[in-house]
């Protein structure tokens, strides 16, 4: 029984739509069947929208750090 577990930041501009996050299952269960051969009548998604200010990369806040890196950019 596959257990997939999505985390993404939950975005100032608004969240995760309810379509978005139907498309999301669907497509990863259809991987998990495809390439694994899993059932998906027992593959579970799970979907979480975490606070900007509960993510870090590279050892900064999740909005530093794409301030960072947008600045690297120009």
């Amino acid at each position: 029984m596959p257990y997939v577990n999505i985390k993404v930041t939950r975005e100032r501009s608004g969240p995760v739509t309810p379509e978005q996050k139907a498309e999301l299952i669907k497509g990863v269960t259809d991987l998990l069947v495809k390439t694994l051969n899993k059932n998906p009548k027992t593959t579970i998604v799970v979907i979480d929208e975490v606070d900007m200010d509960n993510w870090g990369i590279g050892g900064l806040p999740c909005e530093d750090y794409r301030a960072l890196a947008a600045a690297q950019q120009k």
